[in-house]
C-alpha cells in the first residue's frame, strides 16, 4: 500500500467543493459522495440497500446537472429550479434525491464517528446506533424492518477495519472525512428546511 486510504479520493473532491462565493458546487459534492461507494462495498451485501440508494440519488442529480452544467453548477440550483416549477415534492425530484442522499451521508458519518469513538463496539452495534439516530425516523415500518435484518449481516469489526485499512492513517482520514463533509450536510438540511422540504418521509 502507498499510505493512502479508501477515504483519500473523497477527501480530494471535498477540497474543491466550495465556489469562491462559498456555494456548494454540484459536481465535486456528488463526486465526493460517489467516492464513498467503494467504502460501502467493504461492508459486503449488508449495505447493498444503502449503496443502491446513494448511487441512485447521485445518478438522478448528475443527470439533471449534465442537462445544463452552467445553470446547475451550484448544488442548490437543482432544488430552486424545481421549487419554481412546483415539482420539488415529487418522489422522483432532484430535491427528494438530494434530501435522501444527505440523509444517507448523515448515516455514514454517524457510523464512521461511532467506529472512531467506540473502539469496543461491534460493527453491527455501530451500524444500528447510527441508523437509529439518523435514518430511522424517516423510514416506514417496512424499511425499518429490512434495516434491522441487514444490520445483523455486517462483517466482524476487526475484519472490516483491516479491509478498509491498509494504512495506519485510516482513522485520521475517516475523522477528516466526517469533519469536512458534516458542515456541507448541515448546509443542505438548512437550505431544504428554509423551503419546508427537509421533513419528507419515505412513502
Amino acid at each position: 500500500m502507498d499510505g493512502t486510504t479508501v477515504f483519500a479520493p473523497a477527501l480530494e473532491q471535498l477540497e474543491h467543493v466550495k465556489s469562491e462565493q462559498g456555494e456548494i458546487l454540484t459536481k465535486p459534492f456528488l463526486e465526493a459522495c460517489k467516492q464513498i461507494l467503494p467504502v460501502i462495498d467493504k461492508f459486503g451485501t449488508a449495505m447493498g440497500l444503502v449503496k443502491s440508494d446513494i448511487g441512485g440519488n447521485i445518478s438522478r442529480l448528475e443527470s439533471q446537472y449534465s442537462s445544463n452544467p452552467s445553470r446547475f453548477n451550484c448544488l442548490f440550483s437543482l432544488v430552486q429550479a424545481e421549487v419554481e416549477t412546483n415539482t420539488a415534492k415529487a418522489s422522483s425530484s432532484c430535491t427528494n434525491g438530494l434530501l435522501w442522499l444527505t440523509r444517507a451521508m448523515d448515516f455514514l458519518v454517524a457510523l464512521f464517528r461511532n467506529l472512531i469513538d467506540h473502539e469496543d463496539w461491534t460493527l453491527s452495534q455501530a451500524c444500528t446506533e447510527s441508523y437509529n439516530s439518523t435514518l430511522k425516523k424517516w423510514h416506514g415500518w417496512l424499511a425499518c424492518s429490512s434495516f434491522g435484518v441487514v444490520m445483523k449481516l455486517v462483517p466482524d469489526r476487526k475484519k472490516f477495519m483491516e479491509v478498509i485499512g491498509g494504512a495506519d492513517n485510516v482513522n485520521s482520514d475517516m475523522e477528516k472525512f466526517c469533519t469536512t463533509i458534516s458542515p456541507l450536510l448541515e448546509e443542505n438540511h438548512k437550505f431544504l428546511a428554509r423551503l419546508g422540504l427537509d421533513d419528507m418521509k419515505a412513502s
